[in-house]
């Protein structure tokens, strides 16, 4: 018998703590094993109680939740989901999270009992899915030095990168040494509207290419990082030029943003001169996107396991035999980093 998923909840609040308390103890594979009002209460609890899971607010007393994740990730690593408002300020502080090591987020429950049951959904796939969540991923990012520019180029017209769970830090890490006049890149990231804003920001001051964030009509230039808004689908038309545009259509496999959905829209238009790139992310949305991508002639990459902090969508798109080649992430920022723009 499969042992259930062992929580600790982290909130200053009473509230929030009875809320996702009654939410997790629904679910027969999840058991919240303790409940903590403040960082110094946690780490008593963590080290009592050895949960598989944490869920940790933001804003405490005594000690912020990014100065606790950092110890946690130093002393005892351990799959944390940040509970965050949902504010630019809450974004901006999750993001950072993201970056130490947190592996994802859901924003604190509100008082109607519709928010309550959408959040219910989601905390608890989330938490299933950290408690398998691949922490030493994170280990394998991040060289010590630049790659070297390679003598042998490869030449496409666009690339087109979809994530979920972890790709926040994999897209970074994947085009930090993308060259500055390389092809348009077009990027679907699940990630709620508040969010894509600020990420949008620190992506482009982290890789140093400009980044814009769709929500109008914009053509696709060199040069220049393509990202979807946090709810809107990015699709293409094609007139003098191709242009990326935000649409606001329902959700497929649950999102909009949809990986697929981008896939599929610029396949159409650039058949075999696309790069299509699927990073790290729960569940299975681009895979059949990626097919598309290869079955229209196009080169197409997986990311391999043991760099995923979520091995979900890549492997399905692996399953399909969607993928030319499934490569570490270390492998994706080498090839990235030695492409050039299509004639």
């Amino acid at each position: 018998m499969k042992k259930p998923v062992r929580t600790l909840i982290v909130d200053d609040s009473i509230v929030v703590r009875m809320v996702l308390n009654e939410i997790l103890s629904q679910d027969p594979d999840i058991e919240v094993v303790a409940t903590a009002e403040d960082p110094f209460d946690a780490r008593e609890k963590i080290k009592k109680y050895d949960p598989d899971v944490v869920t940790l607010d933001i804003e405490m007393p005594k000690m912020d939740g990014i100065s606790f994740l950092k110890r946690i990730m130093r002393l005892r690593p351990v799959p944390v989901i940040m509970v965050s408002t949902l504010t630019a300020q809450g974004a901006d502080i999750t993001l950072q999270a993201l970056e130490i090591g947190a592996v994802d987020f859901v924003h604190k429950p509100g008082q109607q009992e519709q928010h309550i049951k959408t959040l219910g959904e989601e905390l608890i796939a989330k938490v299933k899915m950290a408690a398998t969540a691949n922490l030493a991923s994170r280990e394998l990012q991040s060289p010590a030095k630049p790659y070297v520019a390679s003598t042998r180029k490869e030449h496409y017209s666009v690339v087109a990168i979809g994530a979920s769970t972890g790709g926040t830090e994999a897209i970074k890490e994947a085009l930090m040494d993308y060259p500055k006049n390389g092809p348009p890149v077009i990027i679907s990231q699940h990630i709620p509207p508040i969010f894509s804003t600020t990420y949008c920001q620190r992506l482009s001051q982290t890789v140093g290419v400009p980044v814009i964030e769709v929500m109008d009509k914009v053509a696709l230039e060199s040069g220049t990082i393509y990202l979807a808004h946090g709810d809107s689908h990015m699709i293409f038309r094609k007139s003098s030029q191709v242009f990326a545009l935000a649409d606001n259509s329902e959700k497929v496999n649950k999102h909009r943003p949809s990986v697929d959905v981008m896939f599929n829209s610029i396949s159409t238009l650039y058949g075999d001169s696309i790069l299509g790139v699927l990073l790290t992310g729960m569940g299975a949305d681009g895979a059949e996107g990626l097919l598309k991508i290869r079955q229209n002639g196009a080169h197409t990459v997986a990311q391999d396991e043991s760099s995923s902090v979520v091995y979900g969508m890549p492997r399905r798109a692996a399953e399909l035999g969607a993928a030319v080649e499934v490569l570490s992430l270390q492998d994706i920022r080498q090839k990235l980093a030695n492409i050039c723009l299509k004639n």
